[in-house]
């Protein structure tokens, strides 16, 4: 299939902008080797000089940084956001078959408008998937998810599996399941990562806001509600029944015990932790260390404990 090709003025329009351009526009790319129907994009002083001296056919720059009256420059406020939106502007539609004939759907679940289901996906029984949705290959839906609008689920992902919650018998010490009859309910522009899981409700649901992004290899519990927005990296663990609120950010290889609440607009640092039943607030804070605190505190802590070496 062709590439899918803008006019200079169409991605100005697209942007809230003016332009005296007339380039045609075909793709993004890196500053570096960028040619003529190429859209790149500009930080700082440094980058917008380096692109001026391409042969990029645009430039996404923020005023500032480095006066120019080179008519490839759009002067936009945030270049790597705008950058963004023309990518997936300029993405040329999949016409390949929504449904790959490797795929595995259960006759019960129901998929919404445009919805695609990779080579080896597996949607169980009774799950619900709405409309413009990317179900990767050898992805798993178990039975009686419901994701919403537009949620993007990358290969290997496994979502609703049964939680890791088990009574043990203090007489014989044998661990029996508690029951893992819930559901997980998957909100809009929701992305989870290539083999990340995500468990359902051990009674009641576990919950992923709208807009969430998850990176690969996340594991998130049974009964957890992570909030709108929130942005959480590789390798992240989250334990059972724990809430993340609103806009929080959890970096990689943070870990939470059971029952934490982390509060809105949160960030917790990379290898943070926090133990069980504990809360962390602060909207814009960020923390660091087992156990996580104020990113302050622990650079002094960390300070004094090399002092003693």
């Amino acid at each position: 299939m062709s590439a899918i090709r803008r006019t200079a003025t169409e991605i100005a329009a697209l942007l809230g902008v003016e332009t005296a351009s007339q380039a045609i526009l075909s793709h993004v790319a890196e500053i570096e080797g960028a040619e003529a129907e190429a859209l790149v994009f500009a930080q700082d002083e440094t980058t917008l000089r380096a692109a001026l001296a391409s042969q990029a056919g645009l430039i996404l720059a923020r005023r500032g940084a480095l006066e120019s009256d080179d008519t490839r420059v759009l002067w936009v406020r945030d270049p790597k956001y705008a950058f963004a939106v023309v990518a997936k502007e300029l993405v040329v539609p999949d016409e390949s078959p929504l449904h790959h004939p490797a795929a595995i759907i259960d006759a019960s679940a129901v998929l919404g408008t445009r919805t695609r289901v990779g080579a080896g996906a597996v949607i169980e029984a009774n799950v619900v998937i709405g409309a413009d949705c990317n179900i990767g290959s050898r992805a798993t839906i178990c039975k009686g998810a419901t994701l919403g609008d537009r949620v993007v689920v990358q290969s290997g992902a496994v979502l609703g599996a049964t939680g890791f919650g088990y009574v043990r018998n203090s007489g014989t010490g044998e661990y029996l399941l508690f029951p893992q009859q819930g559901r997980l309910v998957v909100e809009d522009d929701v992305e989870i990562g290539a083999n990340t899981t995500i468990d359902r409700g051990a009674l009641g649901e576990t919950r992923i806001g709208r807009g969430a992004k998850i990176d690969n290899l996340v594991h998130i519990g049974h009964n957890c509600n992570i909030g709108r927005h929130v942005v959480i990296a590789a390798q992240v663990g989250i334990s059972g029944s724990t809430t993340v609120g609103d806009g929080a950010v959890l970096a990689g290889q943070v870990g939470l015990g059971d029952h934490v609440n982390v509060g809105p607009g949160v960030i917790l640092g990379g290898q943070g932790g926090i133990f069980p039943g504990k809360t962390v607030t602060g909207p814009g804070e960020m923390f660091a260390g087992t156990p996580a605190e104020p990113v302050k505190d622990y650079l002094k802590s960390l300070a004094r404990v090399r002092r003693l070496k």
